[in-house]
């Protein structure tokens, strides 16, 4: 393969869905701008799949790194690369985006260019947010991802999408202004530079760890979300469109995530240790409070979105923990809840196609009409709770292994939230699948065709692949787990009594 390629690699990725997004200006066909947005997804994700074979794990460093001077006289640069958790991020980004086209091929039928064409904008900004090694070029492409999403919602959303699409904003605002207070703390403090390596080679006061911290911790917890900055999450769910709901499980979620782990835990490793049980404790709460309002949801979208708070706690549950095991679990918790939730909104979306109703109390006895829905729906449902076997078993497991490291009393109340999704998945299926259809209309609705079968069955097998077999994914990302773990090493808590809260 040709250096000239291989050495930008990065870069193509990042560019295809721009340059898409160029050629669908060109384009007044809407079945080819359809076709031309999943080509151009499809493209992106192959390239990512290309980085991932030549990607070597065994380094923990990053690699494919490119820098070229942007602004010379403030040390901003243009500098991408990855590392093993921030590969497979690209790869969730890159393997929904067409998923994301494919399930709204129909469903989307008024304004498909803008569609589309937002599709493609939200992508490339989350591949640049994951590689970024340029603080101010984070910055600015964190901030581009709000755009596209907001207008996700507004156009093509719920009787309700102007306030839960301000409300997104409004929240997503606050983040980033304090994102950007934490960003310029950091560049004064760290000798006036953007340099995301060169600033986690630096050592900062105490004092000075604290507050840019706290800035961070507010940030990324808005967009993650934690308790209790969470209440933006189920409007904007309930009233996005299918798509929408998917990039924003799936993908946008997991920039609060990933914040924690590229800026806090490395470069302000002595906060992260100080904040750190307060967290764990939000973390604990957010699992059972998102179990127990999803336990009381008629809506199914708004019980899949509440299902998202419980899912995410286990995320700053093992990052917290200061152990491999715990990130490990973290990261792979933040692929597989991609993959499960995406296909959940997915799933909830192709009902709502069908009828325009997402009260559960308006489906019932859907094997009957639906048999091929009811057996996807079932997968993907059981892979929400964390059932062996299925993608979030193994995520959540070691998230609870590392927490144990340091609170047994927590591993044991976060385990309640396992209990609770158990409870909420089992009593939705149990009344949109079993018994009697609750209306004429639900008796007779059709199956999946084709091109929903289509959309479906990539996130079936993953959920198995990665429920049996992890392997790969945790080779990917162990060294630089290690690496990270070994940075705050000085900080972690020690092992303690299995019994101290």
């Amino acid at each position: 393969m040709s250096p000239v390629f291989t050495d930008h690699l990065i870069s193509w990725t990042i560019a295809v869905p721009f340059i898409g997004l160029a050629l669908l200006a060109f384009v007044r066909s809407q079945e080819w701008i359809r076709r031309i947005a999943l080509a151009i997804t499809s493209l992106a994700f192959a390239l990512a799949v290309v980085l991932w074979s030549l990607f070597d794990a065994s380094q923990p460093g990053m690699q494919f790194v490119e820098r070229s001077e942007w602004m010379p006289t403030f040390n901003i640069q243009y500098a991408v690369g990855i590392d093993g958790i921030s590969l497979l991020l690209v790869l969730l980004t890159t393997f929904l985006a067409p998923i994301c086209v494919l399930a709204s091929w129909k469903s989307i039928d008024t304004k498909v260019k803008a569609f589309m064409s937002l599709i493609l904008l939200v992508e490339g900004a989350m591949i640049v947010v994951f590689t970024a090694l340029d603080l101010f070029l984070f910055f600015m492409l964190w901030e581009v991802t709000m755009i596209p999403m907001y207008f996700l919602i507004i156009l093509w959303g719920g009787p309700a999408r102007r306030a839960a699409g301000i409300k997104f904003v409004l929240y997503s605002l606050t983040g980033s202004l304090l994102l950007l207070v934490g960003i310029l703390g950091l560049y004064l403090e760290g000798g006036r530079t953007f340099d995301l390596l060169a600033l986690a080679e630096r050592t900062y006061p105490s004092e000075v760890q604290f507050w840019i911290f706290l800035a961070f911790l507010i940030a990324f917890a808005i967009k993650l979300p934690m308790v209790p900055f969470h209440s933006w999450l189920p409007d904007a769910h309930s009233e996005a469109p299918t798509a929408g709901s998917v990039i924003l499980a799936g993908v946008l979620l997991k920039m609060g995530g990933y914040g924690f782990l590229r800026f806090c835990l490395p470069i302000l490793p002595e906060a992260s240790a100080a904040f750190a049980p307060v967290i764990l404790w939000f973390s604990v709460v957010a699992i059972l409070y998102g179990g127990c309002l999803a336990l009381a949801q008629s809506d199914l979208k708004k019980l899949v979105a509440y299902s998202s708070i419980s899912h995410m706690g286990f995320v700053t549950l093992g990052i917290f923990a200061f152990n491999s095991q715990g990130i490990q679990g973290a990261v792979l918790q933040m692929f597989n809840h991609g993959i499960t939730t995406g296909a959940l909104f997915l799933a909830v979306g192709q009902l709502y196609d069908r009828t325009h109703s997402r009260e559960i109390g308006d489906y019932g006895g859907l094997h009957k009409p639906m048999p091929r829905f009811v057996v996807f729906l079932c997968v993907f449902s059981v892979a929400a709770f964390g059932l062996p076997g299925t993608a979030n078993f193994i995520g959540e497991f070691l998230v609870l292994f590392g927490g144990s490291h340091t609170s047994f009393v927590r591993v044991l109340l976060a385990m309640g939230g396992i209990v609770l999704a158990a409870a909420y998945m089992l009593w939705m299926l149990q009344r949109v699948v079993l018994g009697k259809a609750s209306t004429r209309e639900a008796a007779l609705l059709p199956d999946l065709d084709m091109r929903e079968t289509a959309t479906l069955v990539p996130l079936a097998a993953l959920v198995f692949i990665l429920g049996l077999y992890p392997g790969p994914l945790m080779e990917l990302m162990d060294s630089s787990v290690t690496s990270l773990v070994e940075q705050t090493a000085e900080f972690a808590p020690a092992d303690v009594s299995m019994l101290r809260p």
